[in-house]
């Protein structure tokens, strides 16, 4: 497993960006990795081999994970039931990574609804 790519992380900073007009977003590292966080939870970090790993409803997950868009988080062994895996696309490390942008920006506003949803 490597760590995230420059590429990956850039499309996070723009995310987070995308993320600012809808409510307080900050970027930082989750579990070693770089993320994004709104008040004081997780809302979405890169992992290794440049994964989106985003939070959202666990019906949510397990239609992601059904859909084949998405796989299960596993830390240590246990499994996340709130939290998938989003791979990135083919044209990440291209020079228009914009369909990677589309599928991370939309689960990462699902997660950030979500997550805030939460803190209410």
């Amino acid at each position: 497993m490597g760590r995230p790519s420059d590429d990956a992380i850039d499309l996070l900073h723009e995310i987070a960006a995308i993320l600012g007009a809808a409510g307080p977003v900050e970027l930082g590292t989750m579990f070693h990795n770089p993320g994004i966080r709104t008040g004081t939870k997780i809302v979405a970090f890169i992992g290794s081999d440049d994964r989106l790993i985003v939070k959202v409803p666990r019906e949510r997950a397990l239609e992601l994970i059904e859909q084949g868009r998405a796989a299960p988080l596993s830390m240590g062994r246990r499994t996340m039931r709130e939290w998938v895996e989003v791979p990135a696309g083919d044209d990440l490390h291209t020079n228009d990574p914009s369909k990677t942008l589309e599928t991370w920006s939309a689960l990462t506003r699902e997660s950030f609804d979500y997550v805030r949803s939460l803190l209410g």
